[in-house]
């Protein structure tokens, strides 16, 4: 038998995927679409090389339904790639759900948004995501092991992870030449949570199995309380059969935990005066075996995985649930987990009009869930001579210091391999620059970042809060968020640039600062733009209730971020062009 390379079995599936995903779609109504569509534009579309699906395809959630449950307009239908035409039924008639994501109405991606809150909990959910999003759209990944020379080529599409937390996705213009700058997006993907502990078993307390769990950033807080809590993450598995360590992910489709608090009748204030350690942990089950357990019948239990082994650290039937929900019989080949506690709750529309989003994790699924949109709805001319970044980032909310972190070098390295990559590819050009410190330097110079995160909105019980004039409203736009201490990157030519952006875009860009008696957040510009020496700016969705472990935002706000920062990609090319360097 012939052993198969990766990349031939996943062709393999993709064109698997295409003829059994359309499985309605039969002779009949192929022949009907035909002549519904004219012959001509019909064969045209199986002539078409194949490039993934559309990004407003994918935005859509059309991907997997069967294609009489996918009906387009006949102006949509032109615009699709030549695999989503196959899945897809034109209409003369009827409404068409793709129109409002061609052209980026915001309130097409309230839906979309809330249920990616809730499908994807954690941050290894949340890359795994992204990643299947961008190989639908035909973006390739780069392993960090590999070479990546002769890999790369104008047009192509693109994308890498590190740790499984942080990714990086990528668009190479057609018109692409070594030294040509990036218009580049970053955030964050992390959240406040609370992650298990190396060693979770705790004793029985008074019949209430508990977890041990600590906080990630300011978790724990009086909001966790009296919360429906779920469990999800990353599980590290050896292979029984090959030996190999994999790495699968879990999430439990109920509520786990709860941290109750203490009633008022005892006289104890519950906001703010809890100890973290040991008044909030959370109570998982029950436990009254030990009222029928005497000195003589009582007997350690064996341990799950045996002696020493890491399963035999955490509470047994977590262990249980969590092996039979990935089909793990032997538990010893558990060899470790990074399983966090999250707001069970689904994220949810509100207000009289619906026009709010309540949802746990808007800090920051929210502007990194618009740029990644933004990204696969980008458009991709034959004139385009830039790189077309989005860049999602792990442990924000802890500093950024880890290797996933927006302080590693994973975005200028990942920037430096790609044109030494494109650079090498284009060498048989003469006139091509040589790749070294002067062609990053001229990259660099030629770029943008837009350092995406959330920002406070105008708050109405708290109106001391608001700075007049700099307190953006929900349902708005983004906001340019300045600082005079330097905690954000926006200075005058970023305003310049980015309020050009949104008058091409078709977006309204609001600005927010906090007062100077107030306490400045961070972002991940400026450590990344002094890092690379490229021009930024901080842009954010404002939203209500940051930190907490349910927070609001706009309804129409992921749909105006997306709009924005796909303004953004589309038109910085044309934008730097403008001005008199």
């Amino acid at each position: 038998m012939t052993r198969q390379s990766p990349a031939s079995l996943r062709a393999r599936s993709s064109n698997l995927s295409l003829r059994s995903a359309g499985p309605s779609m039969t002779n009949t109504q192929v022949d009907a679409n035909r002549h519904m569509v004219g012959q001509s534009l019909w064969e045209s579309s199986i002539r078409e090389e194949g490039t993934g699906h559309s990004g407003a395809f994918i935005a859509a959630g059309m991907e997997g339904r069967p294609a009489n449950q996918n009906t387009v307009c006949m102006d949509c239908y032109k615009q699709l790639t030549r695999q989503d035409r196959l899945l897809v039924t034109p209409a003369l008639t009827g409404s068409c759900k793709l129109c409002a994501f061609y052209a980026v109405k915001p309130e097409a991606f309230t839906k979309p948004y809330c249920d990616f809150m809730t499908e994807n909990p954690t941050i290894f959910h949340t890359v795994v995501y992204a990643k299947s999003k961008l190989e639908a759209a035909g973006y390739q990944e780069l392993p960090g092991r590999d070479a990546w020379t002769g890999k790369l080529e104008a047009g192509g599409k693109y994308y890498t992870t590190r740790n499984g937390s942080s990714i990086i996705a990528f668009a190479v213009g057609k018109a692409y030449k070594p030294g040509n700058g990036v218009a580049m997006i970053a955030g964050h993907i992390d959240a406040l949570t609370a992650r298990l502990k190396p060693v979770s078993t705790k004793p029985n307390n008074n019949g209430y199995i508990q977890l041990g769990v600590t906080q990630y950033a300011g978790a724990l807080n009086e909001t966790w309380w009296d919360r429906d809590l779920g469990i999800g993450g990353r599980v590290i598995v050896r292979d029984e059969e090959t030996g190999k360590t994999t790495v699968k992910l879990v999430k439990l489709g109920w509520p786990i935990a709860r941290i109750p608090t203490l009633a008022p009748h005892f006289g104890i204030g519950m906001m703010g005066q809890n100890n973290r350690e040991t008044q909030a942990v959370p109570i998982i089950g029950l436990d009254n075996s030990d009222l029928h357990q005497t000195s003589d019948t009582a007997t350690p239990p064996t341990p799950l995985g045996g002696e020493g082994s890491f399963t035999s650290t955490q509470p047994p039937k977590l262990v249980k649930l969590i092996a039979s929900e990935l089909g793990i019989k032997d538990f010893s080949t558990i060899l470790n987990w990074e399983l966090e506690l999250f707001d069970h709750a689904p994220a949810t529309v509100g207000g009289m009009d619906k026009e709010f989003i309540f949802a746990g994790r808007i800090d920051d699924k929210l502007c990194s869930w618009a740029a990644l949109q933004a990204l696969l709805l980008a458009e991709h001319s034959d004139s385009d001579g830039i790189i077309k970044l989005v860049a999602l980032f792990d442990d924000e909310e802890i500093g950024s210091l880890l290797r996933q972190g927006a302080r590693g070098n994973f975005l200028p390295l990942t920037i430096e391999r790609a044109v030494e990559a494109l650079s090498s590819s284009s060498s048989s050009t003469s006139s091509s620059p040589s790749f070294g410190p002067g062609l990053l330097g001229q990259t660099y110079a030629r770029s943008f970042l837009v350092s995406s995160d959330v920002t406070h909105a105008a708050h109405p019980n708290f109106p001391a809060t608001n700075l007049a004039g700099h307190s953006p409203r929900l349902n708005v736009g983004v906001a340019l968020c300045v600082d005079g201490s330097g905690h954000m990157t926006t200075d005058s030519v970023s305003v310049a640039i980015l309020n050009r952006v949104a008058d091409l875009a078709g977006t309204t860009n609001q600005t927010h600062m906090i007062r100077n008696d107030s306490r400045s957040g961070g972002t991940v510009g400026p450590m990344l733009s002094s890092a690379m020496g490229v021009r930024a700016a901080d842009v954010g969705i404002p939203q209500l209730s940051m930190h907490s472990i349910r927070a609001t935002t706009g309804a129409l706000d992921p749909g105006l971020g997306v709009k924005f920062y796909k303004g953004f990609l589309d038109r910085f090319e044309e934008v730097d062009g403008e001005w008199a360097h």
